[in-house]
Order: structure tokens, then sequence, then C-alpha cells
């Protein structure tokens, strides 16, 4: 069978795939690892309770399983939770975000203080979501390529389905918003981020700033390392970074540590993140095509989730309502 896509959500399906005895190639129009995936760009974030604020319970409930993949297959995935914080000014929303999930505990300063040193003194209250993970997600491409490797299987860079139809009695099409052409009610959603260096701030764990214009995350990686993002803009662009976008992500980054300011800039991107209309990730069938789409900005918390039950369904014909069913109230 041919998986169409090298993103999390195609590299996961194979991998399943091909540890439950299938013959699988993978395809992708891009020229390398990342060069066309959504994926290159996301911070990460192992948090579905911290996601259940704004998202489904479905996303939460896919997506608790995902700490435990990552750790058995990508080194250097970290378990130390997430932080919520806002400004004093916006306070009132941590107890607003508070009441839309779970699985949480309520921090003060001093609290605060012993999980990130670095943020003494700069926020009062706080929401600690302990069971929380995150990951590098350039690491974690990396991995499932080698695992994918080690299983006999490479991946065909620059190959356009368009051009090149895969002649496999079943495909698994992971294209992301590429697909749209096959699913006409994807829509795209566009995320922006940017990579900094500094080694005046250190933190162990994302942290999450409230604010009621500009929240963002701060995801802290190797060597000095800090990805911030948050944007959300309903566009199909591709690739284009906006000043106002850079000014938002920098300027919140500024609130949760003034520090940040002389940071160095070493990467700015964007993508465009595919999503259903209710945000929920989808696997369908046409033909001899199963398509694996709608992840959102949940990419990396809900592949493992969506691999499973791909492989239990092109294998065996497990139909699963929650993910397979259009109509949300049928799920």
């Amino acid at each position: 069978m041919t998986v169409i896509g090298a993103g999390v959500a195609g590299l996961t399906c194979a991998l399943a795939l091909a540890e439950r005895g299938a013959s699988v190639e993978v395809i992708d129009r891009g020229e390398r690892l990342g060069a066309e995936a959504c994926s290159w760009y996301a911070g990460g974030m192992l948090a579905p309770w911290c996601e259940r604020e704004s998202a489904e319970p479905l996303v939460a409930e896919l997506g608790e399983e995902a700490i435990d993949y990552w750790a058995e297959r990508v080194p250097g995935v970290m378990r130390k939770g997430t932080l919520v914080v806002a400004p004093a000014r916006d306070v009132p929303d941590l107890a607003r975000f508070a009441r839309r999930t779970e699985r949480f505990g309520w921090v003060d300063g001093e609290r605060i203080a012993t999980l990130e040193p670095d943020l003494a003194g700069r926020f009062s209250k706080g929401l600690f979501f302990s069971e929380e993970g995150h990951l590098d997600p350039r690491d974690a491409l990396d991995a499932l390529s080698e695992a994918l490797a080690r299983q006999g299987i490479s991946i065909r860079f620059g190959v356009e389905v368009e051009n090149e139809a895969p002649s496999s009695p079943t495909i698994v099409d992971c294209r992301g918003f590429g697909a749209r052409d096959a699913l006409p009610d994807l829509r795209g959603v566009k995320g922006e981020m940017v990579l900094v260096r500094t080694k005046d701030v250190t933190l162990s764990r994302p942290v999450r700033l409230l604010h009621p214009r500009h929240p963002v995350y701060i995801v802290p990686r190797d060597d000095g390392l800090f990805m911030i993002g948050a944007t959300m803009i309903e566009s199909s662009e591709r690739g284009r970074v906006t000043a106002r976008a850079m000014l938002e992500l920098l300027g919140a980054a500024y609130a949760v540590h003034p520090a940040f300011a002389e940071a160095e800039i070493i990467e700015i991107g964007a993508d465009v993140r595919p999503a259903f209309p209710d945000n929920l990730p989808r696997i369908s069938r046409r033909g001899r095509t199963f398509h694996v789409n709608g992840l959102f900005r949940h990419g990396f918390l809900l592949a493992p989730a969506l691999a499973r039950r791909v492989a239990a369904t092109v294998l065996h014909g497990t139909h699963y309502p929650e993910v397979m069913d259009e109509d949300q109230l049928q799920r």
C-alpha cells in the first residue's frame, strides 16, 4: 500500500501499518523531510488537557495516548507539564480557562517561581498541567523516518501525485491541506512561528500566556532555543510571515520575560494547517483511498491515535465512529 505525505500523520500511519506486517511505501512531494509538511513548524506540545480549553472533548481523549507513544519512539521527550499564566490585568481569564478544562492545579507566585525560577515575581497566579509534555517536532519526524528505515521502508521525495498516480491497491492519503481537491470541506488555518535563541532565559516546560488579543505559547528546545507561536488565521496562504504576526508573537514573549527582547531570531516560518468545519480529525474512505486529515493544530497530539485506528481500519475493516462518522452528532 502507498502512504502519501511524509508529515506527522503520514509517517505515523506508515509506521503503524508496517509494524503490523503491511508492505508500505511512502511518497511525498517535498524534496526533503519536512519541506512540504506543516509538521515542520509545529510547537510539539503534548497537551491534551490544555487544548481541551478550546477543543472538543474528543481531542483530549485521542491525545491522551500521545505522550507515551512519543516517549517510546523519540529521544528527548519531556514530561514536565505545561504552565499557563496571565498578566495581572488578565487573571480572570485563568478562571475562564480553568472552567473549560481539567487535570490541572492552581499555582501561586511562589509555586510558579519554583517551577520556573526565571519567572519569579512576574506572575501571581497560574494553572499547572503536570501530566503534559513536549518534544521537538523535527527530531520526532527524523525518529519516525529512521524507524521506517529499520522496517526497510524508505521515503520517495519529489513525487507529485498528479504526475505519478500510485498503483497500489490501497492508498492512505495524508496530504493535509494538499488533499483539498478530494476533500472539498477542508479549509486552511495559517499558523506562524518564530524560533529564537537566548541564554538569558531558561524554561523547563511550555509556558502559555493568556492575553485577550495575543495569546502565545513558548516552547523550550535544546541549546537555548525557544519556539514562539500561536497565530491562527483563516487563510490558505502558505509561507508568508506577516510583520503583524511577528510583532504580536515577540511582544507577547516580551510580556513573559523582557530578556526575549534581546534574543537572536534564528528562523521564522508559516504554513497552513488542515481543518474541517468542526475542527475535528477524520478518517474517510473513497474507493481504494483512505483519507486521514483535519488534524488542525493538534498534529503531534492526535497522530498516534489516528495512526492506530487507520491500521485497524485498513487491515481489519474496523470502524471508529468517533473519527469516521462525518456527522458530529453521530460521533
